[in-house]
């Protein structure tokens, strides 16, 4: 756990600027440019979701991730809602949710696809699902994910993604960082 919180905080950090190359990059040619070690490199938008990759220690990490499409409860000062599956070497089918928020100590967050239900742990502004290969097989079958977690003073918040474009992106991260 204690590599899965700072890999996700850098995930965030360079994924959160990363919309707008990414948009840029798949207006131009295939052929991708080169970059620095530690840039991430797009791979593609795919409908509602954006993957790329970038290298961390030595290793290539790929990455497929989309923002919130609604929530149900306002929080003041909420950062962005991103939703992440992530491919290293190391492990695969990470599932993360970024909140936006910090979580209450001992918190636990559902994640819901269709009629599938997973429970996710907390970590600071984080939620990670248990079972990563099973919440991927269901986002492959689903059309929608709705999130339910805790927020601070007591309030519920659901948060709602799509999954347009979820298996193409996908297979591009599988493509780019296969399994060894």
């Amino acid at each position: 756990m204690r590599r899965i919180i700072p890999a996700l905080a850098l995930f965030l950090a360079l994924s959160l600027g990363l919309t707008a190359p990414l948009h840029a990059a798949s207006q131009e040619s295939t052929k991708p440019a080169p970059a620095r070690a530690d840039t991430p490199r797009p791979l593609g938008t795919f409908g509602d979701w954006i993957a790329a990759t970038h290298h961390e220690a030595d290793q290539t990490v790929c990455y497929a991730f989309t923002r919130a499409r609604s929530s149900s409860s306002k929080i003041a000062g909420r950062g962005d809602v991103v939703l992440s599956v992530t491919e290293r070497p190391s492990g695969r089918d990470a599932v993360a949710l970024s909140a936006g928020f910090a979580y209450p100590a001992n918190a636990e967050a559902r994640l819901q696809v269709e009629k599938a239900s997973f429970a996710l742990y907390t970590a600071q502004h984080s939620a990670f699902a248990r079972d990563g290969h099973a919440v991927v097989a269901a986002l492959l079958k689903g059309h929608e994910v709705a999130i339910h977690s805790p927020a601070p003073r007591h309030l519920q918040v659901t948060d709602q993604f799509s999954l347009h474009g979820f298996a193409a992106a996908y297979a591009a991260i599988n493509k780019a960082c296969p399994a060894k």
